[in-house]
């Protein structure tokens, strides 16, 4: 909790504010002394154009950093972590384990993109058999939801039917896309909200034949990705998760989406400090244990942890997709920063490939987007677990969505050409011998 950063010049710095339970923010751009307090990653250009990121590495059990700058100076700043509802930082006995901080210095920002640095600082591996673990593409019922079409609750406009699920597969198994999303199958969706929500995560809706979809899926070579929404109900998540992963790899679901939206139950608890930071681990480790792969939603940061456990395939953890559905949406300049912020951090799960650009007849919302960023967005945010998160429809006879289908989710080199952080970024990726270019701009 002693850790200082005094930068020697008023660099310039690409940010978010410091949230003890959110990273979804828009990044902003100042200069260091225009920052109160920052969630890290925060990535910095000095005047003499050397590019620096501060971030940590494995981050086991601890609380999450963030830094505030320092009273009266302008470019001095301290590690202030995430406490416990006591106000107590960290809880331990010694020898204890600190996180690394981790300071990567480069020439130029793409240079910040391949390092491995934060990879590098965890332990190897710790599961004997990785063979169970595969990256794959997936479509979902999850975009419906968003934009007022479905509900993730039951009733006639319910997303998660089984015929519904059914038509999904169809689509994926013609396009050869491995895996399906379903969210809001299980009950509980109308606790949502209430101050101590509660899911079923073995129980689905009426509507919802889990056996039938999952033997379905089969049947067509597409896997179901299971979802477990906790809105922020710890504990209760805690009891149930061997029984839910369980009942998972009985079905032969091999990923589950988790999700703590919501304030954390116990009150008091952060979404980024110690005692969910052993919560979240627990998870990894329960679900390797059942060999399934995780994809976490209002996650912890990524430090590097996926090596150690490579189950835990990505996470969200940023100002994704969704927020285009129902708010102002992000600015077309957000995803040619979040490859030298967040992204650093590790895998991204932001839900690109939205055709329809301009869904809402209202025209109150939309994608700030053109239909070629959303494929480029397919090689320049990297996750192993990649979703294309239109409706089916929307992709039907859409010559586009071939890249789509083509597109690997897996690489095994990467090179970022040339960019601009906030302006454009342009990488290439090979897979085998094939290389898969992306380039992106802002407005």
């Amino acid at each position: 909790g002693l850790t200082e950063f005094n930068f020697a010049q008023n660099d310039t710095a690409w940010w978010i504010p410091a949230d003890y339970d959110s990273y979804e923010k828009l990044y902003r751009k100042t200069l260091l002394s225009g920052i109160k307090a920052v969630n890290t990653p925060m990535t910095l250009k000095t005047p003499d154009g050397i590019y620096l990121s501060i971030h940590e590495a494995n981050l086991t059990d601890y609380p999450g950093m963030t830094l505030v700058r320092v009273k009266n100076t302008q470019t001095h700043f301290e590690c202030n972590l995430v406490p416990w509802p006591d106000g107590v930082k960290v809880k331990g006995r010694t020898p204890l384990k600190t996180p690394w901080r981790t300071i990567q210095i480069a020439a130029r920002p793409g240079d910040l993109i391949e390092s491995h640095l934060i990879l590098n600082l965890n332990e190897p591996c710790a599961l004997k058999d990785v063979s169970w673990i595969h990256p794959m593409k997936y479509i979902g019922i999850w975009w419906g939801m968003h934009i007022r079409k479905w509900t993730w609750y039951e009733g006639h406009k319910h997303g998660a039917t089984t015929e519904n699920a059914k038509r999904y597969i169809d689509f994926a198994s013609s396009h050869h896309i491995p895996a399906l999303l379903v969210e809001g199958w299980n009950r509980g969706w109308k606790t949502w909200g209430a101050e101590e929500p509660k899911f079923s995560f073995t129980e689905p809706y009426p509507d919802y034949d889990l056996k039938e979809v999952v033997s379905y899926g089969k049947k067509n070579n597409v896997f179901i990705i299971g979802h477990h929404e906790t809105a922020g109900n710890v504990p209760d998540y805690e009891r149930q998760m061997n029984a839910a992963f369980a009942l998972c790899q009985k079905l032969g679901i091999p990923a589950v989406k988790t999700g703590y939206a919501g304030v954390i139950i116990p009150r008091g608890q952060h979404h980024h400090g110690q005692w969910i930071v052993r919560h979240y681990r627990k998870v990894i480790q329960t679900a390797a244990k059942y060999h399934i792969m995780i994809d976490a939603h209002e996650p912890i940061k990524p430090t590097g942890i996926r090596r150690t456990y490579p189950n835990f395939l990505t996470r969200e953890g940023v100002r994704g997709m969704e927020y285009n559905a129902w708010s102002e949406g992000n600015p077309p300049e957000h995803t040619t920063i979040l490859p030298f912020t967040r992204m650093l951090a590790g895998p991204l799960d932001y839900t690109p490939g939205i055709f329809n650009i301009l869904f809402d007849k209202t025209g109150k919302h939309r994608v700030h987007t053109t239909l070629a960023k959303q494929l480029a967005l397919y090689v320049i945010l990297y996750t192993p677990l990649q979703m294309a998160a239109d409706l089916v429809e929307n992709y039907e006879n859409q010559p586009a969505f071939q890249f789509i289908e083509t597109v690997p989710t897996n690489w095994d080199e990467t090179r970022v050409l040339d960019s601009r952080i906030g302006d454009y970024v342009t990488i290439v990726r090979r897979n085998g011998n094939n290389w898969f270019l992306g380039s992106i701009t802002d407005e």
